[in-house]
C-alpha cells in the first residue's frame, strides 16, 4: 500500500523538487540538490538551536517525503528485478 503524504513543505520547489537517476538500469528517485540543501541546513541549524514550529514542520514534512521516496524506490527496484527473474 503507497503510504499517504498529508502535505508538502512550502519551501519545495513544485517543479525541479525531484530528480530520476539510474542505477543499475534501475530508475530511483532522489530528493534535488535544492532540496538536500534545504534539509541539510535545517539539521544543521537543529543540531546548535531549537528549530521555529515552522522549521520544524517542514523538516517533519522532508522526513515524510523522503519516507515517501524511499517506499516508492523499493517498490520500483522490487518490481524491476522481479521482472529480470521471469
Amino acid at each position: 500500500m503507497l503510504p499517504p503524504l498529508n502535505h508538502l513543505p512550502a519551501s519545495l520547489p513544485l517543479e525541479g523538487a525531484v530528480r530520476i537517476e539510474l542505477e543499475s538500469g534501475i530508475p530511483i528517485f532522489r530528493a534535488a540538490k535544492s532540496v538536500q540543501a534545504r534539509i541539510a541546513e535545517l539539521l544543521e541549524k537543529q543540531q546548535f538551536y531549537q528549530l521555529t514550529e515552522s522549521e520544524e514542520q517542514e523538516l517533519d514534512a522532508y522526513e515524510e517525503i523522503d519516507d515517501y521516496l524511499s517506499f516508492v524506490n523499493r517498490t520500483i527496484r522490487n518490481l524491476a528485478l522481479s521482472y529480470k527473474a521471469n
